[in-house]
């Protein structure tokens, strides 16, 4: 069943694509675009039915991960280690985008009609450290799940797992309800996942039908040059995984092909979460380290964004002539990695630190404006690597922590699942 539903978000793609196109091309611009609109309205409400799932599920998850974990030490422990892999994660997929941007020196050689410098992005610039602590720390976790404010569930989530862990005699209730809500939400999740190849053949079609398939041929090198970086990427991260994890790591990435092929084509991480959750298990990661490094990798390994941020931000300066030495280059990254980290759940967050940062090195803040048109399909890429890091991030922690089951050896909970999603 799952490879033949693999083959049904593909084929929407395909069809959306191909319907889009001819759209494009038989509709006048204006009727292209009102068209596209009906068809987005599909995908809204797909995205909408799973950011209606991932609060309740981050937050269920998450809690029980950690209550199981035991002592706080134990957590401790696991946080450390997560944080590490992210951060080295972090580094490598900025260190790649510079690295490739300077090889590829595309701002200056495609030679693009450049936008007045005073010209208006549409982009929020802002973004200070005062802004990064007012965004993780909620003022209320009914507030935070109402607007899906990932970062700062699991901020609540982190303390209220901990303080169930230590009082875990007292609330065995509270903590069985939280397990009966994850598995609910999980079946939830499975009803909603239906829709999800009609969803992706309404997305590729209205993003192509009002585009068209012209804009690809124009921005093609840059496409291209950034598909090559993002599986550099791709191909540093599995080296990684099979480095902590061991062979059995690609097995894992067969698992996760249908998450990421649905964050790819939708360009929302948040569409492949739940699938996510169940294929690491699925592999053999605890349900506690999964539960509690995937929603921290939401926020904080968006290692695709990471990429894109220094491939950019480089391009857009060399498109204005503007030459960033290598010690600036070093300053940019060091920044980004701490940037980079504040942006989670924020609409269209890759371009917000990428406006941040050209501000911050005198580089024209309208140059967004170059890649604004194209922004849909590199955010394709970037969702689907997103998924990828976070999935191989869990397969190595659980690995350090004993937590990853031996190859072939079954979970019972699990295949009663799937037992009874195929009932």
């Amino acid at each position: 069943m799952s490879r033949k539903f693999t083959w049904f978000i593909f084929g929407g793609m395909i069809l959306g694509a191909i319907l889009g196109a001819v759209l494009n091309t038989s509709l006048p611009h204006a009727a292209a675009v009102e068209t596209a609109g009906y068809f987005s309205v599909v995908t809204n409400i797909f995205l909408r039915l799973i950011r209606m799932i991932i609060a309740p599920l981050v937050f269920s998850t998450l809690i029980s991960g950690i209550a199981h974990m035991g002592d706080g030490a134990a957590i401790g422990r696991v946080g450390g280690k997560t944080m590490a892999w992210f951060l080295a994660a972090t580094m490598v997929s900025l260190l790649i985008g510079v690295l490739m941007a300077n090889l590829l020196h595309l701002g200056s050689s495609l030679h693009l009609p450049l936008p007045p410098v005073d010209a208006a992005a549409g982009v929020q610039a802002t973004l200070s450290l005062k802004d990064f602590f007012d965004h993780v720390f909620p003022a209320s976790v009914v507030d935070a799940m109402a607007r899906n404010e990932i970062l700062q569930i699991v901020v609540f989530s982190l303390f209220a797992g901990i303080a169930i862990a230590a009082t875990r005699e007292k609330v065995q209730g509270l903590l069985s309800l939280l397990e009966q809500v994850s598995t609910v939400m999980l079946k939830i999740t499975g009803y909603v996942m239906l829709f999800a190849p009609a969803a992706v053949f309404a997305a590729l079609t209205a993003t192509v039908a009002t585009e068209g398939l012209g804009i690809l041929k124009t921005y093609a090198a840059f496409l291209g040059s950034f598909y090559l970086s993002l599986g550099m990427l791709w191909a540093v991260l599995v080296l990684a995984g099979v480095a902590v994890v061991g062979p059995r790591l690609l097995n894992l990435l067969r698992l996760v092909r249908q998450p990421t092929l649905l964050a790819f084509s939708t360009a929302s991480s948040e569409a492949a979460y739940p699938r996510t959750l169940e294929a690491l298990e699925t592999f053999g990661v605890s349900n506690r380290v999964a539960s509690f490094v995937l929603p921290l990798g939401y926020s904080f390994n968006l290692d695709g964004s990471s990429m894109y941020t220094t491939f950019a931000t480089l391009f857009i300066a060399q498109a204005y002539g503007i030459h960033l030495g290598a010690g600036q280059q070093a300053l940019m990254v060091l920044m980004l990695v701490l940037t980079s980290k504040g942006i989670a759940g924020v609409p269209r967050a890759s371009l917000v630190v990428i406006a941040a940062t050209l501000t911050s090195f005198n580089i024209p803040a309208a140059g967004l404006l170059l890649i604004l048109g194209i922004d849909h399909f590199l955010d394709m890429g970037r969702s689907a690597t997103n998924v990828v890091g976070n999935s191989i991030a869990a397969a190595a922690v659980a690995k350090w922590e004993g937590q990853l089951r031996a190859e072939g050896e079954d979970a019972p909970i699990l295949l009663e699942a799937e037992a009874a999603r195929s009932r």
